[in-house]
């Protein structure tokens, strides 16, 4: 049977002490060299990868997007409140029954709005909707500044 004794390097306590102390400054110091060497080359890679970055940034800003790849946003809805007269619970109205630009209420007649506010109920047979098809269609146009004035001269989307 084999026993193994574990013997200090040295018999002396203080040189022991001493022999550990050198040991353990040789591991921490190789220890830092390894860490320091991968660090080192981390840095010189990320380093590359934002000189990489920078070359493809500046290439974009250089050359402009292609007119396919540039982003379309079609216009589904209006906003049917900046007609005068029309609040959001009339809008809700008018966009139920498919009316939902100004295009569409411009061309739809009077007679026909008159017709989806009596659907709603009470509440909204009180209103009315002649001036609205005019109003759109100078929304729909972009006559933005007439159609301000003209609303001057309205109460509740009707002439006085």
């Amino acid at each position: 049977m084999i026993i193994l004794q574990a013997t200090p390097l040295s018999q002396n306590f203080l040189v022991a002490v001493l022999e550990a102390l050198i040991l353990l400054a040789v591991a921490a110091y190789i220890g830092w060299w390894i860490a320091r060497r991968q660090l080192a080359a981390r840095i010189e890679s990320l380093q590359a990868d934002i000189r990489a970055k920078r070359a493809d940034l500046d290439d974009c800003r250089r050359t402009p997007a292609p007119v396919a790849a540039r982003a379309v946003v079609k216009k589904t809805t209006d906003d049917l409140k900046m007609i005068e007269g029309i609040g959001p619970k009339i809008e809700e109205l008018l966009k139920k029954d498919g009316i939902s630009t100004f295009a569409k209420l411009a061309n739809t007649s009077a007679e026909r709005i008159k017709a989806i506010l009596d659907a709603g109920g009470p509440r909204f047979q009180m209103h009315d909707p002649t001036t609205w098809p005019q109003q759109s269609a100078m929304a729909r146009d972009g006559k933005w500044n007439e159609l301000k004035a003209w609303q001057d001269e309205l109460y509740k989307g009707r002439l006085e």
